[in-house]
C-alpha cells in the first residue's frame, strides 16, 4: 500500500494538472464562442453567393472550367484540414481514420491521389503510407483571416485550371455544436451548383452584363470559392475549439474524481499509521506491566 507521503504528492499532482485543464477549458470556450460567431455569419453569406451564381448560369449559356464535371476522374487532391495541436478530443483521429479510409478504398480507382494538409496531425499520421504531400499548411493561427483562405483558394485554383487535378475534395470536421462535430468530404473543384437555391423567375430573368457574362461568373466563382474555404477552415476552427473544451471538461471531472478517490485512500493509509502506532504503544506499555 502507497504511503501518505507517496497520496499526498500524487494529489498535490493531480491538483496542479486541474488547473492547467480548467484554464485550457476557460480559453477554449472563449475562443469557441468567436469562432462560433465566424461560422453563423459566413454560412448564408456562401450560399448566397451560390445561389446568385446558379441564378445566373441558369439564365445565360455560359460554360467556364470550373463548372465543368469530369465524368472520367483519374487525378485527385485530397484538401484535409486538421489541428496544429493535440488534446481535442476525437477531433483529429475522426479526421485521420476517415482520410486513411478513403485513400484505401480509392487509390486503385484513379491515377493519383495526392493531399493537401492544412494541419499537423493529419500529416504527420499520413506519412506511414508514404503518400504524395504537395503542400503542408503549418503554425496556423488559431483564427483563420480570410486572407489566409484566399491565398490557399488561390493555390488550389491553379492547380485545377493547369489540369494538374480533374477533381480537388475537402475532408474537414463541421461544427453541430459544442460537443457535436461531423465528418465531411465533398467536392471543391468543379463548384457543384446542386446545392444551390434558385428562384422560381430565372427562366424568364434577363440580365445585362458589362463587359460580359464570361467575365462576371469567373469573378463570381473565384469570389464564391475563397469564402467556400474560408468557411470550410472557420467550422473547422469550430469544431477544434469544441473538442477541446468538451476534452478539458471530461478531464477536469476526471481529476476531480481522482483527487476524491485518493483523499479516501489517504485517510484510510493515515487511520492505518495511527492506530499501528496506537497498537505499538499499548503493547509497548502491557510488556511493562509484565
Amino acid at each position: 500500500m502507497p504511503s501518505t507521503k507517496d497520496i499526498k504528492r500524487r494529489i498535490v499532482s493531480v491538483k496542479n494538472t486541474k488547473q492547467i485543464t480548467k484554464a485550457m477549458k476557460m480559453v477554449s470556450a472563449v475562443k469557441l464562442r468567436k469562432a462560433q460567431m465566424n461560422v453563423i455569419q459566413s454560412r448564408p453569406y456562401a450560399q448566397r453567393m451560390l445561389n446568385v451564381i446558379a441564378n445566373i448560369a441558369a439564365a445565360q449559356t455560359v460554360k467556364h472550367p470550373l463548372l465543368e464535371t469530369n465524368k472520367d476522374v483519374k487525378k485527385v487532391l485530397l484538401v484535409v484540414l486538421t489541428s496544429d495541436r493535440g488534446l481535442c478530443g476525437s477531433f483529429n483521429s475522426s479526421i485521420q481514420k476517415f482520410t486513411e479510409r478513403y485513400f484505401f478504398d480509392n487509390k486503385s480507382k484513379v491515377e493519383k491521389i495526392d493531399f493537401f494538409f492544412v494541419g499537423r496531425k493529419a500529416s504527420e499520421y499520413m506519412k506511414k503510407h508514404r503518400v504524395n504531400n504537395i503542400h503542408v499548411l503549418l503554425n496556423l493561427a488559431r483564427e483563420i483571416s480570410y486572407d489566409l483562405a484566399a491565398s490557399t483558394a488561390q493555390q488550389l485554383l491553379e492547380k485545377f485550371l493547369e489540369g494538374q487535378y480533374d477533381e480537388i475534395r475537402l475532408i474537414y470536421n463541421e461544427f453541430k455544436s459544442a460537443i457535436s462535430q461531423n465528418v465531411v468530404c465533398e467536392t471543391l473543384l468543379p463548384i457543384d451548383l446542386s446545392k444551390a437555391t434558385l428562384n422560381e423567375a430565372t427562366g424568364t430573368a434577363e440580365y445585362i452584363f458589362e463587359p460580359r457574362a464570361f467575365t462576371i461568373i469567373e469573378q463570381l466563382l473565384r469570389k464564391h470559392f475563397a469564402v467556400h474555404v474560408y468557411r470550410c477552415m472557420s467550422e473547422s476552427i469550430a469544431a477544434e475549439h469544441g473538442a477541446r473544451m468538451t476534452a478539458m471538461e471530461n478531464a477536469t471531472k476526471n481529476a476531480d474524481e481522482m483527487i476524491r478517490k485518493m483523499t479516501v485512500a489517504y485517510n484510510k493509509a493515515r487511520q492505518a499509521g495511527i492506530t499501528k502506532e496506537l497498537i505499538e504503544i499499548c503493547s509497548g506499555a502491557e510488556a511493562l506491566k509484565g
